[in-house]
């Protein structure tokens, strides 16, 4: 019997088809959640300025200190999430602060995983901006993200 991390890892993998993401290789429409009769969820959201956290910073229950936790739902986009976590991080108000999204998961060995889902930019529009946490995420995953203010981007190799 497969326990509940290796179900967890499957269902990541598959579409709802049953076949793999790479072979439909078909953006799927988020579907819109009627927020006035749907209850939001409580994400737990990390934020870190320069990097995404190690994943060893998630095991053994453990979590990074810089939490926010945020009562939202599955239509949820990123530049909504970034607007949130600008309210709390005087920092990232900068413009020009890039937001890296990634959605940390328990994986079979028990430990975590991180998966990039989106890149917004403070003070500018973005191709991330519209992304949502849609299917790429279920209820019980985190949400990490690497705050990279405008002085440290230019460093970067990309």
């Amino acid at each position: 019997m497969a326990d509940k991390h290796e179900v967890a890892e499957q269902r990541r993998h598959e579409s709802p088809s049953g076949k793999d993401k790479d072979e439909n290789n078909v953006k799927e429409k988020p579907v819109p959640v009627d927020r006035k009769k749907v209850c939001p969820f409580l994400l737990r959201v990390f934020y870190n300025v320069g990097r995404h956290y190690r994943m060893e910073e998630y095991s053994r229950g453990r979590v990074p200190m810089n939490e926010v936790q945020i009562y939202t739902w599955k239509d949820a986009t990123l530049k909504e999430m970034m607007g949130l976590i600008k309210e709390v991080n005087s920092d990232s108000r900068r413009r020009g602060t890039l937001f890296e999204f990634g959605i940390v998961y328990p994986d079979k060995r028990g430990g975590h995983r991180l998966r990039d889902i989106g890149k917004t930019i403070s003070g500018q529009k973005s191709e991330g901006d519209q992304i949502t946490l849609g299917n790429q995420f279920q209820i019980g995953d985190y949400l990490d993200i690497a705050l990279i203010p405008p002085r440290m981007r230019r460093n970067r190799p990309y």
